[in-house]
């Protein structure tokens, strides 16, 4: 007879082959499991601190978080987050725009009144503390297929030598064919220039003086009264202003080329203000003569700040009508002419030239503007410098002035393709700019292609860099989590301990008073591998601890008293803790950062003496001001072991 199991023991096999298969089905993540909590133990090992760092995400209680678009470290040790808008259509609908000041050492929050919507703005530091906010946006982008009613430039004459005259946001102007446009925004039209000139007949006698008069001109985005395609001109015709009679109506009107139903993209603001660290708000100040959206300000050598470049009033990427405010009166000035794409990483260095290492963070012609070289300011001429590889891939890069600043040393980190290409490049390229003919060399390659990578000068010379995507805006969940220290001295890279948080577009990562970094932001297009799923603001902060924060803690070199102020002849004496085991001293400007692009950061070697018996240490700033612009500084010292102090506050005037 043949067997036959019973039915308890068919029970009992069915029973064990499904625990059989069902352990089968969840082995992956079984395994993925145990991964993930043998990772954490790791990483949590005192060894592992002390070699790679850590990651803490900051605890932010509800009613603070924000869309970090911007983030500026100031001298009372807080961080001034400016979100304005956010990248959001309906905060920017509402006028509802967001500042966060943020107490790194008490972990405390305070939200800012903001006046502007600052979303896409530059900041640079001024000398005395204050931090300048330039531009940011007066309307959103229409993208092609969306745009309902035909737009476009309107500029708007004025012949009075009389009067200037202002026109309200909504005013109308009339086509000759009878199709009506409103203005977007207010504008006021300067007095036209009025002009005597000598005459003289043929035999040479004077005549009496003839006077012309030139048109003031201001532009405006204007939008047709109704939806379709009925307004839409390719002619150039004189329209009449709705409201205005008599000589006003004679004498202002405007010219239109073209109106259509193409593209509508960002729009800058002409707004700036200063933001007061102590009063903790924003001071208005004159308004520049050009709107700009995705700005660079960067600090002179005497304290002025020079604004290039942005989108301008009706979308267009400035061709190079450059300003320079002056913080001593709070007027703007003309600067030298030339064009950058947007959101150009300009630096300072010695001699008072800029230089551009191709860097930027978008918008702009792939075949303007992209070449690295030397700004000279007083001539307004560019110098372009050879050997940058990947040139095709500057945009959405990384860079910055190496430490210590008396190298002139230039480094550019990565980056991608123009606009929203999918290339990226893990190329690294180091130019000193103290040799006779500067050329960029090739450095150790990042592990993959990276856009968006944040780059950070430590107190003990090397620089940190975490975060990016290898696709344009982290599309296809392309966020790179790693994070690594470049040693400028070796030219290698090392390992840092891996950050939870992906940081693509709209991200920003800037040193701590205290050692740290803080990190910020990011803005994925997308939430999921497929692009399936939209992508939602990355509002958590993360802050990484470096391993030098990990070794010998309690012997950690202390700053203690000491001239808050940096005498006239640079020579500063402090009294220090573990004096005998100070090796360095950096004076260490404090970030203004966003899209990845922080011209402010510099690090400078401070000759240093030491006096073991009485406990203090002398430092002497160097005096030209084109390698320390004036300004408030972190004074760091460094032990035998790259341990750092806490930072010390001081003025350079």
């Amino acid at each position: 007879m043949p067997y036959r199991p019973t039915k308890r023991m068919k029970k009992t096999v069915l029973g064990g082959g499904a625990v059989v298969l069902l352990a089968a089905l969840n082995a992956p993540a079984a395994l993925s499991f145990a991964e993930e909590k043998y990772h954490a133990y790791k990483i949590a090992q005192p060894g592992y601190k002390a070699q790679y760092g850590s990651w803490n995400t900051v605890d932010i209680p509800d009613g603070y978080r924000t869309n970090a678009i911007h983030a500026a470290l100031l001298h009372t040790g807080k961080v001034l987050i400016i979100a304005g808008s956010g990248n959001n259509q309906k905060k920017f609908d509402e006028g509802s725009f967001d500042t966060v000041l943020w107490d790194p050492k008490a972990n405390t929050f305070k939200t800012v009144e903001t006046p502007e919507d600052f979303f896409c703005a530059g900041h640079s530091q001024l000398p005395d503390g204050r931090l300048l906010v330039a531009g940011g946006t007066a309307r959103y982008e229409v993208l092609d297929g969306a745009v309902t009613r035909a737009g476009g430039l309107m500029r708007i004459k004025n012949e009075s030598p009389d009067k200037a005259m202002t026109l309200k946001k909504g005013t109308r102007f009339r086509s000759p064919g009878g199709s009506w446009y409103i203005s977007q925004f207010d504008v006021t039209v300067p007095k036209a220039e009025r002009k005597q000139k000598i005459t003289y007949t043929k035999s040479g006698a004077m005549q009496p003086w003839k006077t012309t008069v030139k048109a003031a001109e201001e532009r405006v985005f204007v939008q047709a009264a109704e939806d379709g395609p009925q307004a839409v001109t390719e002619k150039s015709a004189q329209y009449a202003i709705d409201g205005l009679a008599g000589k006003d109506a004679e004498n202002v009107y405007g010219i239109a080329e073209k109106i259509d139903m193409e593209k509508q993209d960002f729009q800058g603001i002409r707004a700036a203000y200063e933001f007061d660290p102590t009063a903790e708000k924003y001071i208005p100040v004159d308004p520049m003569a050009k709107a700009r959206w995705y700005p660079t300000l960067v600090t002179l050598q005497d304290g002025k700040v020079l604004a290039v470049s942005g989108l301008d009033e009706v979308g267009v990427v400035d061709p190079g009508d450059n300003e320079i405010y002056d913080p001593r009166t709070k007027k703007w000035s003309k600067g030298p002419f030339r064009y950058f794409p947007t959101y150009p990483a300009l630096f300072l260095t010695k001699g008072g030239k800029l230089f551009y290492p191709a860097s930027n963070a978008g918008y702009g012609p792939a075949e303007k503007g992209r070449e690295p070289g030397m700004w000279d300011l007083k001539t307004n001429t560019f110098t372009k410098v050879p050997g940058l590889e990947d040139l095709d891939q500057t945009e959405t890069s990384s860079s910055l002035l190496l430490p210590p600043a008396q190298d002139q040393r230039v480094m550019i980190l990565g980056g991608g393709g123009v606009g929203e290409s999918d290339k990226a490049t893990g190329r690294t390229a180091v130019i000193d700019l103290k040799e006779d003919s500067p050329a960029f060399k090739t450095g150790p390659r990042l592990p993959q292609g990276t856009r968006y990578l944040n780059s950070v000068i430590m107190p003990d010379d090397s620089v940190f860099t975490s975060g990016g995507s290898y696709d344009y805006r982290g599309r296809g969940a392309s966020n790179i989590l790693k994070a690594q220290f470049y040693d400028p001295e070796e030219n290698v890279f090392r390992a840092a301990a891996d950050p939870r948080v992906g940081r693509n577009y709209h991200s920003e990562a800037l040193l701590l008073p205290d050692g740290r970094v803080a990190t910020f932001g990011s803005d994925s297009l997308y939430g999921d591998k497929d692009n399936t799923k939209l992508g939602k603001f990355e509002q958590r902060m993360e802050v990484y601890t470096p391993p030098y924060l990990y070794r010998n803690k309690d012997s950690r070199p202390v700053i203690g008293d000491g001239p808050e102020d940096v005498p006239a002849d640079g020579r500063a004496t402090f009294k220090a803790e573990h004096a005998d085991r100070i090796a360095t001293a950096r004076l260490m400007r404090p970030s203004a950062v966003t899209h990845t692009t922080d011209v402010e950061q510099r690090s400078v070697d401070l000759k240093m003496t030491k006096d073991e018996n009485k406990g203090t240490v002398t430092v002497d700033v160097p005096r030209d001001r084109a390698l320390v612009p004036p300004g408030w500084y972190m004074l760091f010292v460094t032990d035998t072991e790259g341990i750092p102090s806490e930072a010390k506050w001081v003025q350079v005037r």
